[in-house]
């Protein structure tokens, strides 16, 4: 079910929000052990929420669409009292007693707070120091990352929804390879202490969910400006619901998925062939550099004590702060110089309402990251495993495609989103993660009982 239709069963007292919380917690520990994607239980807390959302019900207290609604975080977001790991071995004692500013947000509004979810070590990738988290679709690969975790569970139905991370391609990639709705806001809409850092000029959250009207849900409240973020800001949402399609301009590139071309169009949208005409050519540099100075900078300490002899990927973060290492003062200047050029280009030649693309290909990840542009990754559709057994498969490789908006306009690329699934269920498939084939098995799963207060529910 969506974020929506649970959050009206609660309301309606059709169920409570301890019970949901219950079945969210059995499921993710039943399926974990397949696709490793929980660092941590939050049980002891969640239950404390869910028992206070219920109790606030009772007394006619209603918070709001998430009152008493289960969700994940990415594990380099810190909540008191539970380890921060970042995902790396070096910190997986970690705790940071700091009540991050989104799950501050996220418990004024009442939801619950059932696990740490993976991030790829030190926010890169999908291996961390206790495996490497797989695809619920197709669990012979892997998620991608880094906000690995968020993707494979909100796909498998582990959680209704949760919040990843990116700064260059964290939400975008997990969130394709594993078929869910996610959403990077525009930059500094969602304020970001208690997060570990990477660029403090790239660094993003963003919701993933099962639907674009959830998306819409939860970036409504996990917005705002946070007084620890100075890059944050008040950044108003207008309401997607309101917005009138037909009146919209939105082009397409040749990378886009014509599907959605098609079934905009058939809604009124007026759609037309359109290019990304910038002069920067050295885009997929200017990143690099950005981040990987950025990012050295605040684990340099780690690296020059050689701590990163024990990171999970030696051909990742190690060799690439090495390599940040090497870059001239000048040289990191200068690409700043044409990362500003970039943002002014873009602009410029942003001549629609909204665009739909490829929302992984790396040059486009590059571009949208450093200019600040949100997207929101739709499935839409999904094909064939390559080299099935003989005897057939229910694994699939997903679909998706990228709605781009000009920054500050999610509402535009939302209602776009929420146009397209109103008349596809793309986005309402599940992963056969219990019955994955004929030749295809999974473990006995671990034996999972419900806690003795509810038992009697």
């Amino acid at each position: 079910m969506s974020v929506l239709e649970l959050g009206e069963l609660i309301k309606t007292k059709q169920i409570t929000s301890e019970e949901l919380t219950c079945i969210f917690l059995q499921r993710l520990k039943r399926y974990n052990h397949v696709l490793e994607a929980v660092v941590s239980y939050t049980e002891e807390l969640a239950y404390k929420q869910a028992k206070h959302a219920d109790e606030l019900l009772a007394q006619g207290v209603y918070l709001g669409p998430l009152h008493g609604i289960p969700y994940g975080l990415k594990d380099i977001i810190s909540v008191p009292h539970y380890k921060t790991t970042w995902g790396s071995k070096t910190f997986k004692d970690q705790v940071i007693d700091i009540e991050a500013w989104v799950y501050k947000r996220l418990k004024a509004a009442g939801a619950v707070l059932v696990a740490k979810l993976v991030a790829g070590s030190l926010a890169y990738d999908d291996i961390w120091y206790g495996g490497r988290t797989r695809n619920p679709w197709n669990i012979e690969e892997f998620t991608t990352g880094s906000s690995a975790g968020p993707a494979a569970c909100t796909s498998a139905g582990m959680v209704p929804f949760a919040i990843g991370s990116e700064t260059a391609g964290s939400i975008t990639y997990p969130a394709a390879r594993c078929g869910v709705t996610a959403l990077r806001p525009t930059f500094g809409t969602v304020g970001r202490t208690g997060v570990m850092s990477i660029s403090e000029s790239l660094d993003k959250l963003g919701p993933f969910c099962r639907s674009a009207t959830d998306c819409t849900v939860i970036l409504d409240t996990i917005r705002g400006r946070d007084p620890g973020d100075l890059s944050s800001r008040d950044s108003p949402l207008d309401d997607p619901f309101l917005v009138d399609i037909t009146k919209l301009t939105v082009g397409y590139l040749d990378d886009a998925e014509m599907e959605v071309v098609q079934v905009l169009a058939s809604k009124g949208v007026n759609v037309i062939p359109f290019k990304l005409n910038y002069t920067v050519d050295s885009v997929q540099g200017i990143l690099n550099f950005t981040m990987d100075v950025d990012m050295l900078s605040h684990f340099d300490k780690w690296q020059r004590s050689g701590q990163d002899d024990d990171y999970e990927a030696q051909d990742q973060w190690p060799i690439e702060l090495r390599r940040a290492r090497m870059i001239p003062a000048v040289d990191y200047v200068q690409a700043q110089r044409a990362r500003g050029k970039l943002i002014q280009e873009v602009r410029e030649i942003f001549t629609v309402d909204a665009f739909i693309g490829n929302a992984t290909d790396w040059e486009k990840v590059c571009m949208g990251n450093l200019v600040g542009l949100p997207v929101i990754v739709v499935p839409t559709g999904f094909k064939n495993i390559s080299n099935p057994p003989s005897s057939g498969s229910r694994r699939r490789t997903t679909i998706t495609t990228g709605i781009y908006a000009p920054p500050h306009h999610e509402h535009i690329a939302l209602a776009l989103a929420m146009a397209y699934q109103s008349v596809t269920d793309h986005h309402k498939q599940r992963p056969p993660i219990n019955n994955l084939g004929p030749n295809d098995s999974i473990p006995n799963p671990p034996t999972v009982t419900s806690p003795p207060r509810l038992l009697y529910f």
